[in-house]
């Protein structure tokens, strides 16, 4: 039978870093391609404990279904920490769990976009949420990186150029997969032109709590005073990825057709995993246990980019991200991005190549990204050495 797929499917490509994937579980592969929490970092003691107190206390309220917008005390809670940590958050916003902050991207482009309409990405951007946006049959436009976050002119002539753009789409922490954090004065300016030309921001902060170096920087929902920031966070890269809890802060006009939409995909969060955050949260010291995640991710991009110093050093370029899980190399002119990419799996190391991060069709990304909370600091050894051989190699011709 011949299969006729809808418009907006059909011309979707499987994500390339979920194909690598596929390779990276090759026995023996050194997956530097992973965009994995570090497996140590998890509070698996602590998931056991409350796992066992929710079914001895609550399971029918586990078990059952729940409101599409959350779990009442997982929304207060995260509402309180948004507004007491985070500094973001005013009356005439409201709080929705979603499945990931994925589902925010898929919630934010149904409600605001029609087929046609345009989103403006950094370019490159993260490709999870570049395939959500396409899956609308909606127009790309990117905008380029500079070393301190999105180039506000390029912005600002998108803005100008495309009257159907709904929202303007931005990863400000440790930007996946460049690894660059904009500037405040950046996020003032995105914030300003968003204002000036009566759009949308859609601020995806999946990393922010990753930082292990420099300070912390307000966030662009922190200046809004007009409710045209949605703001996208998840428990994935704190707590554990597997258990799919994320938010959604947000005008209240606009999450409550977030709701709506919500109502159509999976009714609603599953409820045993919101209250295992919940009361992770309510019970346990949240800030030691981000602490000890950035100290491991402080080790292991330290080390990481030591590696790449010295296996690499003279050949690629690459902006040393102050947190986050990735560092993205710059190739010369000379070395062929794919062909590098495949020699490098024909020797067991797995990394992504630029191509998958492209928002225009005429994106140039001559680049890797490499991962630095997947792998061990065995495999990161000796996957940096075959890279820097697969590397001199190409850089000979």
């Amino acid at each position: 039978m011949d299969y006729i797929f809808s418009d907006k499917i059909s011309s979707l490509q499987p994500s390339a870093i979920r194909e690598i994937l596929k390779a990276s579980s090759v026995p023996g592969m050194i997956a530097l391609a992973a965009g994995n929490p570090a497996p140590d970092s998890f509070p698996i003691d602590a998931i056991k404990e409350i796992s066992q107190d929710i079914f001895e206390n609550h399971p029918i309220e586990a078990l059952q279904y729940g409101v599409t917008e959350g779990y009442p005390a997982l929304i207060k809670r995260v509402t309180d920490w948004l507004h007491t940590s985070k500094k973001i958050g005013k009356d005439t916003d409201s709080v929705i769990i979603t499945s990931g902050a994925q589902q925010v991207m898929d919630l934010t482009t149904k409600v605001l976009c029609n087929e046609g309409d345009v989103v403006i990405a950094e370019t490159p951007s993260f490709i999870g949420s570049l395939n959500c946006f396409r899956a609308y049959n909606v127009k790309l436009r990117g905008v380029s990186l500079e070393d301190d976050g999105i180039n506000i002119e390029e912005l600002e002539k998108a803005l100008k150029e495309e009257p159907k753009a709904k929202f303007i789409y931005v990863i400000p922490n440790f930007q996946n997969p460049s690894g660059i954090t904009m500037s405040v004065e950046k996020r003032k300016a995105v914030y300003n032109l968003a204002c000036k030309y009566n759009k949308i921001i859609l601020e995806d902060n999946p990393y922010g709590d990753t930082r292990v170096a420099g300070e912390d920087l307000p966030s662009i929902k922190s200046f809004d005073e007009e409710g045209r920031v949605i703001y996208a966070g998840t428990f994935s890269k704190v707590m554990a990825p597997g258990i799919r809890v994320g938010y959604v802060l947000g005008p209240s006009a606009v999450v409550a057709k977030m709701t709506v939409g919500k109502q159509t995909s999976d009714v609603h969060t599953p409820m045993f995993n919101q209250m295992l955050v919940e009361k992770w949260m309510a019970n346990y010291d949240i800030d030691e246990h981000i602490a000890k995640i950035k100290d491991c991710y402080r080790e292991r991009l330290n080390f990481l980019c030591k590696r790449i110093d010295e296996e690499l050093g003279g050949i690629v370029k690459y902006v040393r991200p102050e947190g986050g899980l990735f560092v993205w190399c710059d190739l010369p002119e000379n070395i062929d991005m794919i062909e590098f990419c495949n020699n490098a799996i024909k020797r067991n190391v797995a990394v992504v190549p630029g191509t998958a991060f492209v928002v225009n069709d005429d994106d140039k990304f001559n680049a890797i990204r490499l991962n630095f909370t997947t792998p061990t600091i065995e495999a990161m050894d000796k996957g940096l050495k075959i890279l820097g051989e697969v590397a001199a190699e190409m850089n000979k011709r």
